[in-house]
């Protein structure tokens, strides 16, 4: 038997410690950062960014008769007659991100754990055309103190197009990440790609129905070219998936809705799979300072071969907006979902609660304290002699201060 955190060679799957703890602290004075896609449970992922969509989108949402959130993420946006760098119907929205953080136990490869400084530097920019365009691209400097690591830069594009038309509002996505970061799931520094398209659809049928369509395409490529990436024995994955509701709004500050999901999975050395996702969901804005969401059910997933069973999840999506004063901001999420992991015949199930306070100290200064637990168990997408079983459970921390400017 192998102790906790070792690797043999050639092993499809490192086994790493159960418990894995990436305390940071972070000090950042940034502006608006343009949307990225992360790997998950990555050791630095940048602060939450600010919606960076069209007006056009951004107006829609803001207009409709029942607002669910109290209170947005970011500080608000900036007019566009105020910008300084506007050409007519263009707008370049440059931004600033530098993040200093320290870390201990950060594995560069399964087993090895290292401390190190971790130096980020991110000279963004958003280019704005008209009402329905936005183009969002942010190259990410990485700047490690131990040799153990590699220094990188990760690159991150993201298109975003949306407009109304009568009684259709439509929006659509087209996103690329290039990203070289230590991974709790891969247990070491990790290179891959991802590629994303987004494509929904709001179709309202009356004052009180509407009908949402949506269609979501991922493709995750983690290459050849890293020695990490060839011990470790990822797949590269394709998936595509559609989730459509019917909502009624039952009373001005309380929606309803059902849900049917399909996707289809594919990955490399690993069965196909499909599956069905059956949900409701609930939206309520109790009071102005107060709102709640939760969507859940369960989703079925089928193997094209491999011999494994098919698999029954219950899944969900909750969380808890307070804002008790004009400068206090106090949310909780959890949520309950199925993936595909980065090795190959096996899935993710991962369940995980995180809690954020946001506190305006004076002036543009902001105080962020953020934590959560994650449970992530690893589930067999075939029958394979000695295949190995796989839980992590993962706590992280986040003390933050902002100023953007």
């Amino acid at each position: 038997m192998m102790a906790p955190g070792s690797f043999v060679p050639g092993n499809r799957s490192p086994r790493l410690p159960s418990s894995y703890y990436p305390w940071k602290t972070t000090l950042l004075c940034a502006a608006a950062l343009a949307p990225r896609i992360l790997a998950q449970d990555v050791l630095a992922p940048p602060p939450a960014t600010p919606s960076l969509i069209p007006s056009s989108v951004e107006n829609y949402q803001t207009n409709q008769a029942v607002q669910m959130r109290v209170f947005s993420s970011t500080a608000p946006s900036i007019p566009q007659e105020n910008q300084p760098f506007k050409w007519g119907p263009l707008v370049f929205r440059p931004n600033i991100f530098y993040q200093f953080l320290y870390g201990n136990g950060i594995q560069s490869s399964p087993g090895s754990q290292q401390n190190t400084i971790v130096q980020q530097f991110s000279p963004a920019v958003v280019l704005d055309e008209g009402s329905h365009w936005t183009l969002n691209y942010a190259p990410t400097f990485n700047f490690y103190s131990s040799s153990a690591f590699r220094n990188t830069i990760n690159q991150s594009v993201q298109l975003q197009w949306g407009t109304t038309w009568r009684e259709w509002f439509v929006t659509a996505s087209q996103s690329y990440a290039y990203t070289d970061d230590p991974e709790i799931q891969t247990g070491g520094q990790t290179k891959q790609e991802n590629y994303s398209t987004v494509l929904n659809a709001v179709y309202n049928i009356n004052d009180k129905l509407s009908a949402n369509v949506g269609f979501n395409q991922m493709f995750t490529d983690y290459g050849g070219t890293s020695s990490t990436n060839l011990t470790l024995g990822l797949s590269n994955s394709r998936s595509w998936s559609t989730m459509n509701w019917l909502n009624d709004q039952i009373w001005p500050r309380l929606t309803a809705g059902v849900g049917l999901g399909l996707g289809y999975n594919q990955q490399e050395g690993s069965p196909d799979s499909i599956y069905q996702q059956y949900q409701v969901q609930l939206n309520w804005r109790a009071t102005d300072k107060f709102s709640f969401q939760l969507s859940g059910g369960v989703e079925e997933q089928e193997y094209l071969s491999g011999g494994a069973s098919s698999l029954l999840t219950p899944i969900f999506s909750a969380g808890i907006q307070y804002q008790p004063f004009e400068q206090t901001r106090v949310s909780v999420t959890a949520n309950r979902t199925v993936s595909t992991s980065a090795y190959d015949n096996e899935n993710l199930e991962s369940t995980s609660i995180m809690g954020d306070i946001n506190q305006r100290l004076f002036g543009g200064l902001y105080l962020d304290l953020s934590g959560g637990f994650s449970a992530d168990n690893y589930v067999a997408t075939a029958v394979l002699a000695g295949a190995i079983s796989r839980n992590d459970d993962v706590y992280s921390a986040n003390i933050r201060l902002s100023c953007p400017f």
